[in-house]
């Protein structure tokens, strides 16, 4: 009998021990109440939301020690199409409304996306602008070598829209998956110029930006939402919070972008 009590008592130790070692389910919450496991919030951005969105992702992990928050930085529509393929996400924020209206209407998101700000073209061109480039018209100069973004992400959307209200048709030795793509050709002197954001223009410090009339009937804006299937519903709201607050809209504005 003392044998089995003591055989009892030893057993009822070791689940003890076994119950302190186990992590600690995630609820799902916005990152109040008790001591939590780190929990990963997952944010699929566009390429041009890099640098304001890291910042951001410092503040808000500050704000929410048991979360860390990883990001996914490229063109809209790839990052739609790894939505719609089944890539874990918890929030998605897209550089044109058109791409996030395609991802709501697959019922991927869970509420109506919100706009949060708004993003127009420049022309980038190397420190020594050795094309000469003065102007849109500039780039349909055959001998001035032009990246565009594809056709099917919002710079290159927005690209279109800008030449076409110009009445210009413009060849561009190459086509970029995203943004910082076309921008890092245009650093490196690969080509005489091409059509970014006026906000990675002022992120790059290097390349010289020229503003053009027609950017303002190609300007983008800007949707954030939840998406349906994430796996930390109450972080993503949190994470939406953020970046449309007026905190948030310093730092947009500081990036150059404006508001809407």
């Amino acid at each position: 009998m003392v044998r089995r009590r003591a055989a009892s008592a030893a057993a009822g130790l070791l689940l003890a021990a076994l119950a302190a070692c186990a992590p600690v389910e995630d609820g799902g919450g916005d990152g109040s109440g008790g001591a939590r496991a780190q929990r990963t919030l997952t944010v699929f951005a566009a390429a041009s939301l890099t640098g304001v969105f890291e910042e951001l992702g410092q503040r808000f992990q500050r704000e929410h020690p048991d979360t860390r928050v990883e990001f996914n930085f490229a063109g809209s529509s790839d990052l739609a199409n790894q939505i719609g393929e089944g890539a874990p996400a918890d929030v998605f924020a897209s550089a044109d409304s058109r791409t996030m209206r395609t991802v709501a209407g697959e019922g991927r998101t869970a509420a109506d996306p919100a706009v949060f700000v708004r993003n127009t073209l420049r022309i980038a061109v190397p420190p020594d602008n050795p094309a000469g480039v003065e102007s849109l018209p500039d780039l349909a100069d055959p001998g001035v070598k032009v990246a565009l973004c594809a056709e099917e992400v919002p710079c290159g959307a927005a690209a279109a829209d800008a030449l076409e209200a110009a009445g210009l048709h413009v060849t561009p030795v190459s086509r970029e998956r995203d943004v910082k793509a076309a921008l890092t050709k245009t650093e490196l002197g690969e080509v005489d110029a091409a059509l970014v954001y006026c906000t990675d223009v002022r992120a790059s410090g290097t390349v010289e930006g020229i503003t053009f009339p027609e950017a303002e009937q190609a300007a983008n804006d800007y949707s954030i939402a939840a998406l349906a299937e994430a796996e930390h519903p109450g972080p993503a709201r949190a994470w939406m919070a953020l970046t449309l607050s007026g905190e948030s809209a310093e730092v947009f504005d500081d990036a150059g972008f404006t508001p809407v």
